[in-house]
């Protein structure tokens, strides 16, 4: 052992001498780890670690800062590409909060710990041992399955490596069920010997994947002979020096005599205990008192603050925690700290959190945003299960405990948690955070939890997050006229892979009709636009080389922001999301997040087309066909772009019903779209108003696919809504030449796309709607007074020249080639084109407002009114 320098005592120096145990390797073992002694049959010692937040109060900066770097380091270590595909899971409960940390430093990986807390209605998706533990049952509770599979690496997390018999047990188990290539083990410390070593190795070998080791520091732990039972020995010594000097060990609050130092900057240890004199069991107080007086000691008071955790939001990786809850979280912290600096005594000069067992990230990550704005030292740890013995010497790194009943109905019966070395640090107040699950009346109770604090502390504030409980998954039976979605080539052009229509086929019947003719039935209230189809518009020579040119000079923009887009879905949604296009424009929006998934992921993730009709809701039995075969909280809608975001309020409305008649839950409204001109949507590959070439044309860049039609007289309740696949029109097709053409630009993208995936998911996304309200303002201005005639965006514009009757269209100030199409179109159909300076679109189309075949001259081109 090496001797400790500048006067600094090491905390394991007492456990040390008395017991001949010794730590080897890394001279930064010191500064991480002090040594304490365990009630335990399995282990005499204890590492106890003074940068993870469970036993010793640390900053929370140096908490989180810990489990961060080694993230980076896992993120170096496998590169930005695997690192995009992993999968971090951690340790309850010690590790809970590190491997969110990990997590976090990785980047996009989403999280998930191993609980000890059943969860009724939630399903195990696996479990391990852990053997040396006190408590040795893991359960992992995901709410989505989904997220322990693939083949991308998981990234396992723990405090400390004594064996490596918990990754092996664990490993071993996930192995067998969700096989994958690659493996890396996290720790703060590796202390396992060669041979334990040399076990993990073998094991990596015998299951054909690769085991990575990454650790802050590393050695190992010599134990002499007999070392358990001397140290059960001292342990019951101890215990009944405790109970002869009046605190009895089940229900004693053990306080210390000096506040704790940080920790250790020195790189050696102490081997004797020098001029700490004679150690003594950790008492209630420096100065004891007899029961009479400790009652009427002035007790500190007791208060509760409102947090406004974010609805939804998990209160951490039970379940699993995504980088979109992650966004949240970061966004919600702000605030969230400054209710607890309201809170807070004026004068606090040292401030304590106290997070719950399991319960380490959110109060980690309340603890650090609160060190940020206030002037008090802050400190973190959280309560535990682990009975480990007091002893108030500095050589010691568990100086105090508090001993108080569990107060979370735990599953395995009542019996004592503890909170160490908080007692007697001299902190002003002390914010106990738990979850709802853990708010009751033992919390409460006279010696309960809150009222131990108080006898140490002037201030204490109970802080409580609302347990996440999965919502319970729901499957109906499948109806039994829903059929099987329908493919290309015998229905659309696409090929039988890229996209499922859940759609009837229609071709046979006869549903188009002039177009000035379905105007004047839409406006007079006769007849619904979906219940026909207008006559397809056939391209012109000219036209069609607009097309192709718009085609060659915007793939490249297109391929950037289908892949932010599918990013944006892989990290915040599901890493492996149910792909389902709105009909049509969403269709090759779809198909080329499709691609993406493959090209960047080697994803094949499934993709279907449905309706939704406006006035209407989405198609029902394809969304009860869709629940029948997918987990709908992996549905990601998807749609090309936003005008007003009529459809996005129609979707979020019809799922509310679909909720409510049918009883399926988890279903996500939010739709992801290639652009956003109108700000209406959080998940968008772009908010820019530009041309999309899919845009310009109706089926023949849709797979000839017709839109869809909804008639009662055609679509039953038990049918998917209806289209058409215009066959005849195959020789003008350009459907798959312009998902090619974009799919091309993929490989030179990626670096723009990586860069822009990083600032969106950084990046305040909230929706603005500011396009709906100059909808508003352009209705009333134009004295037009619907707001369904006013169609934003160069796509809707496009629409609103190809399929109705259009009376003008505005166009930006200076807008260039994104128009040239829009021009020929209206230049075609005798529509004025009105430049206006303040716009927040590229162009608006309107809608002929009073429109009747008399209000057109007689070759049917709009006239003034």
């Amino acid at each position: 052992m090496i001797n400790a320098v500048n006067d600094r005592v090491w905390s394991g120096s007492w456990v040390a001498e008395r017991l001949g145990v010794e730590l080897l390797g890394d001279d930064k073992l010191t500064e991480l780890l002090g040594l304490a002694l365990r009630r335990n049959p399995k282990r005499a010692h204890l590492l106890v670690s003074n940068v993870l937040g469970k036993h010793v109060p640390q900053s929370p900066s140096v908490v989180y800062g810990y489990g961060f770097a080694l993230g980076r380091r896992v993120r170096e270590l496998l590169g930005a590409e695997e690192a995009g595909r992993a999968v971090v899971l951690g340790y309850a409960e010690t590790a809970t909060g590190l491997g969110h940390s990990v997590a976090d430093g990785l980047g996009l990986a989403p999280y998930l710990h191993s609980t000890r807390r059943p969860v009724a209605g939630v399903a195990a998706a696996g479990g391990f041992e852990e053997s040396h533990s006190h408590a040795t049952s893991h359960l992992l509770l995901p709410e989505d399955p989904a997220l322990l599979v693939g083949d991308g690496p998981l990234v396992l997390v723990d405090d400390e490596f004594s064996t490596g018999n918990t990754v092996l047990n664990t490993i071993r188990d996930l192995h067998e069920r969700y096989p994958r290539r690659r493996y890396v083990v996290v720790a703060l410390v590796d202390m396992r010997s060669a041979a334990d070593a040399g076990r993990l190795e073998e094991f990596a070998r015998e299951i054909g994947a690769r085991v990575d080791l990454v650790a802050a520091a590393s050695g190992t732990v010599r134990l002499p002979s007999g070392v358990l039972e001397k140290g059960q020995e001292l342990v019951a010594r101890y215990e009944a020096e405790s109970a002869a000097s009046g605190s009895s060990s089940s229900a004693a609050e053990w306080g210390l005599v000096a506040q704790f130092p940080a920790p250790l900057k020195d790189k050696g240890v102490a081997a004797t205990p020098g001029a700490r004199g004679t150690a003594r069991p950790a008492t209630t107080d420096p100065h004891p008192e007899d029961d009479r007086a400790r009652q009427t000691r002035p007790r500190g008071r007791i208060s509760r603050v409102e947090l406004f955790w974010p609805h939804g939001l998990p209160d951490g990786g039970r379940h699993g925690f995504t980088p979109a809850h992650r966004t949240r979280l970061e966004n919600a912290l702000p605030a969230m700290a400054a209710r607890l600096a309201e809170a807070l005594p004026e004068d606090a000069r040292r401030v304590h959190i106290l997070g719950f067992e399991e319960l380490m990230y959110a109060p980690l990550r309340l603890a650090r945003e609160l060190e940020q704005v206030v002037d008090a030292e802050v400190r973190y740890s959280t309560t535990t299960r682990s009975p480990v013995l007091a002893v108030d010497d500095p050589g010691y790194a568990i100086r105090s405990r508090i001993v108080f009943p569990a107060h979370d109905d735990p599953a395995d019966g009542p019996g004592e948690r503890y909170a160490y070395n908080v007692a007697g640090a001299g902190f002003d107040a002390v914010v106990a955070v738990v979850d709802t699950v853990a708010d009751t009346p033992e919390l409460h109770a006279p010696d309960g939890l809150l009222a131990r604090l108080a006898a140490h502390t002037p201030h204490v504030l109970l802080a409580v997050v609302p347990s996440y409980v999965p919502e319970p998954l729901y499957v109906p039976e499948r109806p039994p006229m829903l059929p099987e979605p329908l493919r290309g080539p015998a229905f659309s052009s696409y090929p039988p892979e890229e996209v499922g229509w859940l759609l009837q086929d229609l071709s046979d019947v006869t549903l188009e009709a002039p177009t000035e003719e379905r105007e004047e039935a839409i406006q007079s209230g006769g007849a619904h636009y979906a219940e026909s189809l207008p006559v397809e518009y056939q391209p012109s020579e000219q036209y069609q080389e607009l097309f192709h040119a718009a085609l060659r000079e915007s793939s490249a923009r297109i391929a950037q922001a289908v892949g932010a887009v599918t990013e944006l879905v892989l990290a915040e949604r599901s890493p492996r999301p149910v792909l389902v296009s709105l009909a049509r424009a969403g269709t090759p929006v779809g198909v080329l997040m499709r691609r993406w998934a493959q090209f960047r992921h080697g994803l094949d993730l499934p993709h279907y087309a449905v309706s939704i009709v406006r006035g209407r809701g989405i198609d029902a039995n394809a969304l009860r066909w869709l629940a029948a075969h997918h987990d709908p909280s992996d549905v990601v809608f998807v749609d090309g772009w936003t005008g007003k975001g009529a459809i996005t309020r129609e979707l979020a409305d019809a799922i509310k019903e679909f909720e409510t008649s049918d009883g399926v839950t988890g279903f996500d409204p939010e739709i992801a779209v290639l652009a956003d001109p109108g700000s209406c949507v959080r998940t968008y590959g772009t908010r820019e108003d530009f041309l999309i070439p899919s845009a310009c044309l109706n089926s023949t860049v849709s797979g000839l696919i017709s839109r869809t039609v909804l008639r009662a007289d055609l679509v039953g309740p038990n049918d998917f809504h209806g289209a058409k696949f215009y066959r005849e029109l195959a020789g003008t097709d350009v459907s798959v030449d312009f998902l090619d053409a974009v799919a091309a630009r993929f490989p030179e993208v990626t670096d723009a796309v990586d860069a822009q995936a990083k600032e969106l998911l950084s990046g305040d996304r909230e929706p603005t709607w500011e396009g709906w309200a100059a909808v508003e303002r352009i209705s009333e201005e134009y004295g037009i007074h619907d707001v369904n005639l006013v169609k934003p965006g160069v796509g809707e514009t496009t629409r609103v020249l190809l399929r109705r009757v259009p009376w003008k269209i505005l166009a930006r100030q200076g807008a260039g080639a994104d128009l040239d199409h829009v021009r020929l179109l209206a230049e075609q159909r005798g529509v004025p084109v009105e430049e206006v300076g303040e716009l927040p679109y590229t162009c608006v189309g309107l809608i002929h407002p009073r429109f009747t075949r008399g209000a057109t001259g007689a070759d049917g081109k709009a006239v003034n009114v």
